[in-house]
């Protein structure tokens, strides 16, 4: 067996075992949004042993029971709905809420067995002691902000304060918290420079690709795409944290089943630039062959470029016009790192080009003085 093979097996047993471990509660939501004006805060988690997080940009709470007494989450009917202990995680299948959160719109048609004055019946969804779910009561599900919002949309608004009811051994409990209207960025700001960023860059490739400035803006242009794909990888990573992974192996699973098109994005774009940064020391001595070299760079800068810009850039941009992004870090270091991949991405993939036709120009004026 080849050294390539081993290496291509050991990765899909990874893989494999990453994903056949992960719990399914550290899943990432279907419909995860890519940024809200929306902040969701929790104030009391009800008993000390309750962990309780707001993840997904507010989408989702996260209760993590750490005690050893189980505790139940109620529904919107008064009805038992989750069951978090030592036993792991129930879910009440005879509870709406089971189905309603199964989305943040809540629009999941009810089945028949869907009754909350039913007896519990309770089916057991993860081994683990974390639960997460959408929760209409911490949500603001209407499609037009409230009207203290309309009439001063400048301005942050308290919307309401929310309350989830739960239950344990020894009575009622709740979780409060939170919800807020954050006013939105300027989107405007972001755009202009990311596009005087892109143009800048773009600009590298007039320069003549033989020249020792044009090698040198090729190297300039690996490196670009080292930042940028750095920055896509960040922006994956964040998400991932904000969905409520924990741990190497949460994290790795998290990566691999959520944003994994801006993680192998950002992944290709290192490896691109790398591959420039080399080929733009190639030296001119081997004529033709070395001219080869650097049109195969500059086609990895171009196809990593669009790549960057699309799967990691554009994926993301909803960030420039939202207060509040699914990372859990501060909003404006999101958009910078948005900011670094479209720049990198689009403006590689313009100086690319240009000198891609550049070459093609050259080498057919070569040839037609040749004959």
């Amino acid at each position: 067996m080849t050294l390539l093979a081993r290496a291509g097996l050991l990765l899909a047993a990874t893989v494999t075992a990453i994903l056949a471990t992960a719990a399914p509660a550290l899943a990432h939501g279907a419909d995860a949004p890519n940024g809200t004006d929306y902040r969701v805060t929790v104030t009391d988690a009800g008993r000390p042993d309750l962990r309780v997080r707001i993840i997904e940009a507010g989408a989702r709470l996260e209760l993590t029971n750490t005690g050893d007494t189980p505790v139940e989450v109620i529904g919107y009917s008064g009805e038992p709905y989750l069951r978090i202990g030592p036993d792991g995680v129930h879910e009440n299948s005879r509870s709406p809420a089971t189905y309603l959160n199964r989305t943040i719109v809540g629009d999941t048609a009810l089945p028949a067995e869907a009754d909350p004055a039913a007896e519990p019946r309770w089916r057991r969804v993860d081994g683990g002691t974390t639960a997460r779910w959408h929760d209409q009561r911490a949500l603001w599900r209407e499609t037009t902000p409230p009207a203290q919002v309309r009439a001063a949309p400048e301005r942050e608004h308290r919307v309401r304060d929310w309350v989830i009811p739960l239950r344990d051994a020894d009575g009622p409990l709740e979780i409060r918290g939170t919800l807020d209207w954050v006013p939105p960025p300027d989107a405007y700001t972001w755009w202009v420079v990311t596009v005087v960023g892109a143009l800048a860059v773009g600009a590298l490739g007039v320069l003549p690709a033989t020249s020792g400035p044009g090698r040198r803006a090729l190297v300039a242009l690996g490196g670009l795409l080292v930042v940028g794909g750095a920055a896509a990888i960040a922006l994956a990573l964040g998400r991932t944290l904000d969905a409520g992974a924990q741990g190497l192996g949460g994290v790795l699973a998290g990566l691999l089943t959520g944003p994994v098109w801006t993680l192998l994005t950002g992944l290709g774009a290192i490896a691109a630039g790398a591959r420039a940064m080399t080929g733009g020391h190639t030296s001119t001595d081997g004529g033709g062959a070395a001219s080869a070299s650097r049109s195969h760079a500059d086609f990895l800068v171009a196809l990593a470029g669009v790549c960057l810009a699309l799967f990691a850039g554009v994926t993301n941009i909803a960030g420039f016009a939202r207060a509040v992004l699914p990372v859990p870090w501060p909003p404006t270091i999101a958009r910078v790192l948005v900011v670094l991949v479209l720049v990198a991405g689009a403006g590689a993939l313009a100086a690319a080009l240009l000198r891609l036709h550049a070459a093609a120009r050259h080498a057919a004026g070569a040839t037609a003085a040749t004959r």
